[in-house]
């Protein structure tokens, strides 16, 4: 019984799962879209966590990936409050899609979406077969379990647990919670009291609370993806679980009535065991996202509140790109995308900042700081390129040419430095991972290196600002001496590898930060050129 249960578990879960990944690889980047574009407004929030939960048929993927976007400074709280709670309406998908009796195709279709996996080649083909084989092992596992829980019936121990989950609703709760933290998925907790429920093994007095718990336990995913993140995210996720926790604490409070009520649905819709407890499930999820809806300030209040501190995440969205101003003024259109520019030129010194910090002290929370601001540069980048290109089209003047020439090239030299202080950032990685140690010679020289870079990038993007020819000059300046100390430090490491102060890997580390230092100091002087280039 224990190993039909287990395993019918274990192939639930995994069917779920890569039914889940299926869905969301068919929907690629536009999943992380529907989030970021359809969040306006709470009530669209709403919707959008709806939408995408039904497709990756997990309410805790959600949640993490919103708790990811406001990581990264994409989303604010309140918008966040909306997702949460359309992904707990989303997550009831499941239990109707196993409330339908299709339960005896469980293998025909696995094996058809194993067909389309292994003998397509089609990419959409594929995915395809690895949503219908998740949906077939899902169906599957759903099967093992039930005929594993039959003799449930039968147990002494079970019954007596049965009767006082009947008695005491809490106990129901703490079970239905503890079971989903274990298995990390509300839809196996549903879909095993949906088997139990079947079976006759568990009455719907002791069934409502455990569903109750498991919407509590579920929260555990995103509390466990905001360790670590910022306290924008913290907040979110324990949004998450206040939303559950109050909405179990009402339901139990009426409990003596919803009982009754689902039992007359069941009678009068004519519903199968299963799609009752989807019935329950759905209802008790739609309702607390009803009642709750309108206190969307106050969760924010109550969380800012609980979790203080002022929130560090770096916002990833333009600030000034107004598309009004391309039609009525492209003259002013072109100082806003200036602006923009200005804030990615800053968000380049920032992140570059934090990079020598990682260097320095290995701290890893400089690293995460230093790849959001990355992060940001290139979606800045993106929306400031649309946004020139768009200006390209009105009739612009010699002089505002030249100004919108010299903006998109500085564009793609911001985003570049980016990308180099990934790869430096990559290096410390390996160099810690791999317990490699630089000579202090190396980190000096690193350090030195390191502060003129800073320095270069900081003047090329205040040139930029002012458009000040002296500035540039002293850019172009400095990018020498950068040139000049990465020929320099490399033979300088050459001569310390041949005099066995250092070794073969640590050597590659060094030569590989130095050589990405230099490449950001000819963007740096790419965008001082510009200016120059303006001056005459």
């Amino acid at each position: 019984m224990i190993f039909q249960f287990i395993g019918g578990l274990g192939i639930f879960l995994f069917g779920l799962k890569y039914m889940g990944d299926g869905l969301q690889k068919s929907a690629g980047d536009r999943l992380r879209n529907i989030l970021d574009r359809f969040t306006t407004n709470p009530f669209m929030g709403v919707l959008a966590g709806m939408l995408v939960t039904m497709l990756i048929q997990s309410s805790s993927g959600t949640t993490v990936l919103t708790v990811g976007l406001v990581n990264a400074g994409f989303m604010t709280l309140r918008q966040a409050i909306g997702i949460i709670m359309g992904a707990n309406i989303g997550t009831t998908v499941t239990a109707f899609i196993i409330g339908i009796e299709i339960k005896e195709y469980g293998l025909p279709i696995l094996a058809l979406g194993a067909l389309l996996l292994f003998f397509f080649k089609n990419k959409k083909i594929t995915y395809l077969g690895q949503t219908l084989f998740g949906f077939g092992a899902l169906f599957y596992g759903l099967k093992l379990m039930s005929t594993g829980m039959k003799p449930l019936r039968g147990l002494e121990a079970f019954q007596d647990l049965t009767v006082s989950m009947s008695e005491q609703p809490i106990l129901g709760v703490a079970i239905g919670t503890l079971f989903t933290v274990v298995v990390q998925s509300s839809s196996a907790t549903i879909g095993v009291l949906q088997g139990l429920y079947e079976q006759g093994a568990i009455d719907l007095q002791a069934a409502l609370p455990v569903l109750f718990g498991d919407n509590i336990g579920t929260t555990i995913t995103a509390v466990l993806a905001a360790i670590g993140a910022s306290i924008a995210a913290k907040r979110a996720a324990f949004t998450h679980v206040i939303f559950n926790i109050v909405g179990t604490v009402l339901f139990l409070f009426l409990l003596k009535l919803y009982i009754p009520f689902i039992d007359y649905l069941k009678s009068a819709i004519g519903l199968n065991e299963p799609m009752t407890i989807a019935f329950a499930h759905g209802i008790f999820n739609f309702t607390n996202m009803l009642i709750q809806f309108p206190f969307i300030g106050l969760l924010a209040y109550i969380v800012t509140k609980l979790i203080p501190g002022e929130d560090t995440a770096v916002d990833q969205k333009p600030q000034h790109l107004d598309p009004i101003f391309i039609e009525q003024s492209p003259s002013l259109a072109l100082d806003q995308a200036k602006e923009e520019v200005m804030r990615m030129g800053d968000f380049a010194y920032k992140g570059l900042e934090e990079t020598s910090q990682y260097l320095n002290t290995q701290q890893r929370k400089h690293a995460d700081k230093a790849l959001q601001f990355e992060e940001a540069l290139n979606n800045l980048d993106r929306n400031i390129t649309d946004y020139l290109v768009s200006i390209s089209g009105s009739s612009l003047t010699e002089a505002e040419s030249a100004k919108h020439s010299a903006l998109i090239d500085s564009v793609r030299d911001i985003e570049r430095i980016g990308d180099h202080f990934e790869n430096i950032l990559e290096l410390v990685d390996y160099k810690i991972s791999n317990k490699l140690d630089l000579t202090e010679q190396a980190k000096e020289d690193l350090n030195d290196m390191l502060n003129l870079t800073l320095l270069t990038v900081k003047q090329a993007i205040k040139s930029l600002e002012t458009m000040d020819r002296e500035e540039a000059l002293a850019v172009v300046q400095k990018e020498n001496q950068i040139d000049q100390y990465e020929r320099s430090y490399r033979k300088k490491h050459i001569i310390r590898m041949n005099d066995g102060l250092c070794t073969g890997p640590a050597g590659i580390v060094f030569v590989d930060i130095i050589s990405n230092l230099e490449r950001i100091g000819d963007h740096a002087v790419n965008i001082a050129e510009e200016v120059l280039a303006n001056h005459n």
